[in-house]
């Protein structure tokens, strides 16, 4: 206690006792070199917790003491990140690895090169904001472009730090991960509570993320190890590596990196890892091979989906063997009926696996599986279970041959397998399974991204008879919602909202909703190129519809046998009475930006990020992720970083937020 002291002399105590603590955390933590007892520290912190109780107006967001957590959250609230967060290609062996690097070679032709090899964490990615030396924002990566406000359980995260020496805006790339031995500590303290334990250490951190209580997310002892700068507001670096030293200084944990010459160099370091993988006190399913050089990674750019400058290293699978308990039949969407094994639970690349999946009747009936056999377990990309083959040394004559039934297990309907197809299916559109698959397809985010409404609350929606199909959500009041679990009044006007703004989703995406077999995105795009309306397509003849590139004869059939069906009429009146959008807004001239290349930087105020993506491609033009001498425009919102720098140096016509709309309206008019 200090209450002698006068207000600017605490202001200085308070100020010192911080400073002291973020020292101590960074050894601890960072470092794992602690100079005080755990004792010690909790003195130094209760100390500071005191004097801020006392002085509660001399409380910022960067002190220490607002790790703790206690908050209870409504919701996490949308982020748009200020690039695309793309996802790395996979490989899975060294020839790929040397393909890899023959396309680098190809590329940046007669350049040296050299690489930076890093673990591949098997956590949750993150994307870390500080403006004026302050931890601001933390998001999830989503699905690249837009993610959730993390922020208040990131605060939690001890190996994070909350104030920096640097004022410069700055966000990076980080990985939120559990330790193995913190893992286990979680899962003995949930089976002491007779909770089910989680199946692996990243499903634990992205559990522990995603948990609107922070104190629970505190109480999880999460770590982050950064691995990638998106853009910093003053520096310029040369290399990645110069990066890693720079955020060091910062007092950052970054991730284990190591330079490689050439890509020999990276194929000994990635045999070197799978061996000593299992040394590690956290999980990693494989190692990340980077350019090491940014302007040659920002000449190699990227395609719509990843990096050219890097690429995964996948462990190959681990394997186990198991015993088949049973096998049991789900059925999906489009009445797909799949076998899953069930299996005598056996720990497999970190996580206990109970159930595989055996993909069809004829992958059973190929390996020759039967109920009670000895089979040898791997997870696919350590992501999915699967059988790969039977010990057959191990059958004792006990073993059942399984055969597919011939009615649907969810409703009992008759089951076909259409010929030349892998695939059984239930032949009852109106099935309780086949309704559930639909409805959630029909709300995603590639569909009509209804937001708030999941699995739970459709599971709830059908239990009540709320609903039968997609078309009755647009019929729902708030009324109908309110009592639901884990609703209220503010959750049941949100989802009402939610499902009335989707009405005005692009008429593109409502087909790709409607759950047609095989019309993915991309062929419910092509069809709006050629039909103005859905009357047009109810309409269209399959010997109509072929005649359309990226339209064979299977999508053709798949789309008006769709249509022949009753139901599905009813749906489509349902959801124009709903007043849905059901034809294009206008007709466009759809090529007047054939040819032209956007790159989009920063964040925008009145697009997301795939909003403009839509624009700029419905119309002919390209958006791409980096910008380089072929770029046509680079459209900024905030915070642009290194994109506008590069393309000021090109020469590249630079538009803002309404240079973008004037551009699309003039060209678009005439």
């Amino acid at each position: 206690m200090m209450v002698n002291l006068n207000k600017e002399e605490v202001e200085k105590k308070i100020e010192e006792l911080r400073d002291e603590i973020r020292e101590h955390e960074y050894k601890y933590f960072v470092l794992d070199e602690p100079k005080i007892s755990d004792a010690e520290f909790d003195e130094l912190m209760r100390e500071l917790l005191d004097l801020e109780e006392q002085f509660p107006e001399l409380i910022t967001e960067d002190s220490p003491t607002q790790r703790v957590g206690g908050e209870v959250l409504d919701e996490f609230e949308k982020v748009e990140h200020s690039t695309d967060l793309l996802s790395l290609d996979n490989t899975f062996n060294n020839n790929e690895l040397r393909d890899f690097d023959s396309r680098i070679q190809k590329k940046i032709p007669g350049e040296n090169y050299e690489y930076v090899v890093e673990h591949k964490i098997d956590g949750l990615s993150a994307v870390v904001r500080y403006e004026d030396g302050v931890f601001k924002l933390g998001a999830t990566r989503g699905n690249g472009e837009i993610g959730e406000n993390i922020t208040e359980n990131m605060r939690t995260i001890r190996t994070l730090p909350l104030k920096i020496r640097d004022k410069s805006p700055l966000e990076l790339r980080g990985e939120i991960y559990l330790s193995k031995s913190e893992f286990e500590r979680i899962n003995k303290q949930r089976l002491e509570n007779e909770e089910s334990p989680f199946a692996n250490p990243r499903n634990a951190a992205a559990g522990s993320v995603r948990q609107l209580d922070t104190k629970i997310a505190s109480e999880r002892k999460l770590s982050i190890l950064i691995y990638d700068l998106i853009s910093h507001g003053e520096k310029n670096f040369k290399t990645h590596l110069e990066v890693f030293s720079y955020l060091k200084d910062l007092n950052f944990k970054v991730n284990w990196h190591k330079k490689a010459d050439n890509i020999e160099e990276v194929i000994k370091i990635c045999d070197n890892w799978e061996e000593k993988r299992e040394e590690l006190d956290f999980e990693i399913d494989g190692l990340v091979v980077k350019i090491n050089d940014l302007d040659q990674r920002e000449r190699l750019g990227s395609t719509a989906r990843s990096p050219r400058w890097a690429a995964a290293y996948k462990f190959p699978a681990q394997k186990k063997t198991s015993k088949i308990k049973d096998i049991e039949i789900s059925v999906g969407r489009t009445g797909a009926l799949t076998p899953t094994a069930v299996l005598e639970p056996v720990e497999l690349a970190g996580s206990v696996v109970s159930r595989a999946t055996l993909h069809n009747e004829d992958e059973i009936k190929r390996k020759d599986i039967r109920i009670g056999d000895t089979v040898l377990v791997q997870k696919a990309g350590d992501v999915i279970p699967e059988v790969i083959k039977v010990i057959e040394d191990e059958r004792d004559g006990t073993e059942e041959e399984f055969e597919m039934p011939q009615h649907c297990p969810v409703c009992g309907s008759r089951v076909i397998r259409p010929e030349g197809e892998a695939v059984t299916r239930c032949t009852n559109i109106r099935c309780p399974a086949q309704r559930r698959e639909r409805i959630l397809h029909f709300v995603s985010r590639d569909a009509m991204n209804i937001d708030g409404i999941g699995p739970a609350l459709i599971d709830q929606l059908l239990e009540n008879k709320l609903i039968e199909d997609y078309a009755d959500l647009y019929f729902l009041k708030k009324d109908h919602l309110v009592d639901l679990e884990r609703m209220g009044e503010k959750s049941s006007q949100n989802v009402i909202g939610a499902v009335e703004k989707s009405k005005e989703r692009e008429f593109f995406r409502v087909i790709y909703a409607l759950g047609i077999r095989h019309v993915g995105i991309g062929a419910a795009r092509t069809l709006v190129k050629y039909y103005n309306s859905i009357e047009e397509i109810m309409e269209a003849e399959a010997e109509e519809l072929v005649e359309i590139d990226e339209i064979g004869p299977v999508i053709a059939d798949s789309i008006t046998g769709f249509f022949d069906e009753i139901h599905n009429r009813d749906l489509i009146s349902r959801l124009r009475q709903a007043g849905v959008r059901l034809k294009k807004e206008r007709k466009e001239n759809v090529e007047f930006l054939k040819d032209t290349k956007f790159v989009f930087t920063g964040s925008l105020n009145d697009f997301t990020r795939s909003e403009v993506k839509d624009i700029v491609e419905k119309a002919g033009g390209r958006a791409v992720s980096s910008v380089s001498s072929k770029t046509d425009y680079l459209v900024v919102g905030d915070n642009p970083g290194s994109k506008y720098d590069k393309a000021m140096e090109l020469g590249i016509e630079i538009l803002d937020e309404e240079g973008f709309k004037n551009l699309i309206k003039t060209k678009g008019d005439k």
